[in-house]
């Protein structure tokens, strides 16, 4: 209610939108549905400690670490130039290996 009310104040106009509405936010669902995908349902959860903590690694996982199609599968977090073509590969892993990201360091 808080939230509404400080909307309101601040001019702002709420349409409440039908409940199963298709798309209404299409990148959420995306992001909800790759979590998901790649890390949650592979988990069995005896908490919410353990929920929150899986979700804070897949978070740090997918922003700075996995290759994003929309940047043309480079990391957020890549400097402009290329990444080196020789040398070892090497790789990070979050959640006992669920979740890895291979990179190779820079010259």
């Amino acid at each position: 209610m808080r939230l509404q009310e400080t909307l309101r104040v601040a001019g702002v106009r709420c349409l409440k939108m039908p409940r199963w509405s298709p798309n209404l936010n299409s990148f959420s669902e995306s992001w909800i549905r790759s979590a998901k995908r790649e890390c949650m349902d592979k988990i069995v959860f005896f908490g919410e400690r353990q929920i929150r903590y899986v979700v804070e690694q897949y978070v740090e996982h997918h922003n700075l670490e996995r290759p994003h199609k929309g940047l043309d599968y480079r990391r957020p977090v890549e400097p402009d130039t290329l990444p080196p073509r020789d040398g070892p590969v090497k790789y990070r892993e979050r959640l006992g290996g669920l979740l890895k990201s291979h990179y190779r360091d820079a010259a």
